[in-house]
C-alpha cells in the first residue's frame, strides 16, 4: 500500500512539473506576443516589404511612402492594447 501511494506521490509530482513547464512557456509565449522587439520586428519587415512594393509598382518615393502603413502597424499595436485592456475589465466584471 505504502509503494503505491509513493508512486502516486511521484506521478502527481511530475504532472505538477508538466503544469510549471507549460506556464513558463505560455508565460514566455505572452511576454514575446506584447514586446516591443517584438513589434519593432514586425514594423520593420512590414516596412521593407511595403517599400518593395511600392517600389517594384514605381510610386513615387517608395521609401518615404512606406513610413505611413508602418506608423499605422505600430499605432494600431498600442490603440489595440487599449482596447483589449478595456474588454478584459468589462468581462471579467
Amino acid at each position: 500500500m505504502e509503494n503505491k501511494q509513493m508512486s502516486e506521490i511521484e506521478k502527481l509530482k511530475q504532472e505538477i512539473e508538466e503544469i510549471k513547464q507549460r506556464n513558463r512557456k505560455v508565460e514566455s509565449d505572452k511576454a514575446w506576443e506584447t514586446s516591443m522587439v517584438r513589434r519593432l520586428s514586425v514594423a520593420l519587415v512590414t516596412y521593407a516589404f511595403i517599400s518593395l512594393v511600392f517600389y517594384s509598382m514605381g510610386v513615387n518615393n517608395p521609401f518615404f511612402n512606406a513610413i505611413v502603413p508602418t506608423i499605422g502597424y505600430l499605432l494600431s499595436t498600442l490603440s489595440l492594447g487599449l482596447i483589449r485592456d478595456a474588454w478584459v475589465r468589462t468581462r471579467n466584471r
